[in-house]
């Protein structure tokens, strides 16, 4: 088969496997979109094909050292810039964008793979990476003990005054009490990481929290449960 027709088709492969990637993540509204996914592993492919024909065509006793990756390996190494790009701290140990992070780098991988010929290992890896991130969290959910299945939740509180500042942190992690539906729930999973205290001009004091909360503890929930509690002025609730 002639070499361009070869080269057309791993392109298209990197293309379609890229694909796949992106639109996980579009569907869960990540920053690694489709288009970006298809270019990084396009673009992959392309060097590494350049990469390897340019071994072919200049290799020979004038260049003994030529290495047929060497190009390819330099893209591992840039294209944690993009990776970088993605991933957000928003405060105290809170960071997100991780997971695209790590599959900008892998789009690049599954580049790689396919401008090198490995059609079937980077079809496998593909199904193995939305397998990983789509059916081992649901599996962990079903299955896996409570601590597995909370989430973060960024909490600021203004209060009134500081004196009821102990019993209100008690509430927050231990209270039995009322929504606003009137449903009256247990909230004793409910647990502060991380906590900050700040005095304000007028008197009052604002706390800065991460509580950690089960998976099936809304923010809407957590909102109205907070705002029930007396000496609690204002509420600012952030899902991370």
């Amino acid at each position: 088969m002639d070499e361009h027709i070869v080269s057309m088709i791993k392109l298209l492969i990197a293309m379609l496997f890229g694909l796949f990637i992106g639109i996980d993540r579009q569907l869960k509204q990540k920053p690694l979109g489709i288009r970006t996914s298809m270019v990084i592993s396009i673009a992959s492919c392309l060097v590494t094909i350049v990469s390897i024909q340019a071994f072919e065509k200049f290799s020979g006793p004038d260049h003994p050292n030529m290495d047929p990756m060497r190009l390819a390996a330099q893209i591992v190494s840039g294209i944690g810039f993009l990776g970088a790009g993605v991933i957000l701290r928003r405060g105290g140990d809170a960071i997100s964008g991780l997971t695209s992070a790590a599959l900008i780098w892998t789009a690049s991988g599954i580049g790689i793979t396919v401008g090198a010929g490995f059609y079937i290992e980077a079809g496998i890896a593909v199904v193995l990476l939305i397998f990983a991130v789509n059916a081992v969290p649901w599996l962990i959910r079903t299955v896996g003990p409570q601590s597995l299945n909370n989430h973060d939740i960024s909490v600021k509180i203004t209060m009134a005054s500081d004196k009821a500042m102990v019993q209100v942190i008690n509430k927050i992690e231990n209270r039995v009490g009322q929504s606003k539906g009137k449903t009256k729930r247990k909230f004793r999973e409910r647990m502060v990481r991380r906590m900050k205290i700040k005095d304000l001009d007028d008197g009052k004091q604002m706390i800065d929290m991460v509580l950690s909360a089960p998976d099936r503890d809304f923010c809407t929930e957590i909102y109205y449960d907070l705002k029930d509690i007396e000496h609690i002025l204002n509420v600012e609730v952030e899902q991370l």
